[in-house]
């Protein structure tokens, strides 16, 4: 019987054919938790009799929720972290690194066929890589630091096809998630991984890839895995395909050729309409960044959009590159100098206002259009806000006139 990229990799970790419901204990490849998550995490380790990790090579926290602290309570999670990390020997990524899937990726520890986990839900934008990656809770992380294994049950899949080879213009790998995720809804993958296939797939980069797969999240999904046809990376690797009678729960065949620039309105990822909809709303805050599109070319294509212009009057431009090597590789390109003088304002690479934690809490009643993942009510720290998600072109387009506005990419 033919099987899944998700079965595939967990097979090959498991030292057996495995298939969708099964039970399984399998070695990972490496673990991460963040200021969020690795405290509790570390106190978890700590009651289960931890006293040395498994592989200090393969362990890694990352400050990036709050970075630098906002207050003292959190200045002292981060030192929990830093003397952790010291006395163990594993890595510690400090302020300024970045968001940590993109920390992840930036320092290749996270390669095709991994199995990786980490304390964020987000953990599964690894998939992008062709590796099986999903978040788990503290208390499971906890258990991976000390014995290197974790259990899980082997996930059906969902293949989603995206057909076409050339997209609209203006259109990009987060106005195709956004479609996706409109599609299966927010709870129609739980437990499932959702497997991406297709001409339009295979073009993408890297970076692009990452998009797909991280807002697997909010389809409910146990991880997300992109077929590896196409995949560049600076290192040899060996790819994992899934067989032509591979067993899938469900099927979803897009047209992305055909898809215009999307938007999802206020209060769920899940309800996604083309922007053309909602041109001429009013917005007054302007966010590009996150662990979806805080990388190097969302950050070239809203300088594209705003170079020689100036953001529009009552309207606040905030911009978190997702990682130190991006912010370093816009500044040396002029990106940031770009951005900067059309009025933006680069903030610490980290989570930020995404999370709602510092850097750009919104206000009662503002409406933001935002590059990020999620617009529940309250998710960037304040529920008297409404927030619309897009592509980085059309947040830099919104920006620019003061409302929703149909991206043009040069």
């Amino acid at each position: 019987m033919g099987q899944t990229i998700a079965e595939k990799i967990l097979s090959n970790h498991a030292g057996k054919a495995v298939y969708a419901g099964e039970l399984c204990i399998v070695p990972v490849d490496g673990c991460m938790a963040t200021d969020t998550t690795a405290p509790l995490a570390l106190k978890a380790f700590k009651e289960m009799g931890g006293t040395k990790l498994f592989n200090k090579k393969k362990v890694h926290l990352i400050i990036d929720h709050a970075a630098p602290a906002p207050n003292e309570r959190i200045a002292n999670l981060h030192m929990l972290m830093r003397n952790f990390a010291k006395e163990q020997g594993s890595s510690l990524y400090d302020i300024g690194s970045g968001i940590c899937h993109q920390v992840m990726v930036d320092h290749q520890k996270v390669q095709p066929g991994d199995i990786f986990m980490g304390a964020d839900s987000h953990t599964p934008t690894y998939g992008a890589l062709n590796a099986f990656a999903c978040g788990v809770g503290s208390t499971d992380l906890a258990a991976v630091m000390l014995t290197g294994k974790i259990w899980l049950k082997v996930p059906q899949s969902i293949k989603v096809v995206l057909h076409g080879k050339k997209l609209q213009p203006g259109v990009s790998a987060k106005d195709l998630v956004l479609e996706v995720v409109k599609q299966l809804t927010i709870s129609g993958a739980t437990y499932q991984s959702v497997e991406y296939h297709g001409e339009a797939v295979a073009a993408l980069t890297l970076s692009q890839r990452m998009v797909l797969c991280n807002m697997v999240a909010e389809m409910g999904a146990k991880t997300g895995i992109v077929s590896p046809e196409g995949l560049e990376l600076p290192y040899a690797f060996t790819p994992t395909y899934a067989d032509a009678d591979a067993i899938y729960s469900r099927v979803i065949e897009i047209d992305a050729a055909s898809i215009q620039p999307k938007i999802a309105i206020p209060n769920s990822p899940d309800d996604v309409h083309d922007v053309k909809k909602y041109v001429g709303t009013k917005i007054t805050y302007a966010f590009i960044g996150t662990c979806t599109n805080g990388r190097l070319d969302d950050l070239q294509i809203a300088a594209s959009i705003l170079k020689g212009k100036q953001i529009a009057p009552g309207v606040r431009m905030v911009i978190a590159p997702a990682s130190r090597q991006v912010l370093i590789d816009a500044l040396k390109d002029g990106t940031i100098h770009t951005l900067i003088e059309a009025g933006a304002t680069i903030i610490n690479s980290g989570c930020g206002p995404c999370v709602g934690s510092h850097e750009g809490v919104p206000g009662d009643g503002e409406i933001v259009i935002s590059a990020a993942n999620r617009n529940f009510k309250g998710r960037m720290g304040n529920p008297n806000a409404a927030i619309y998600l897009a592509s980085p072109a059309t947040v830099a387009m919104s920006a620019l006139t003061g409302f929703i506005t149909q991206p043009i990419t040069q």
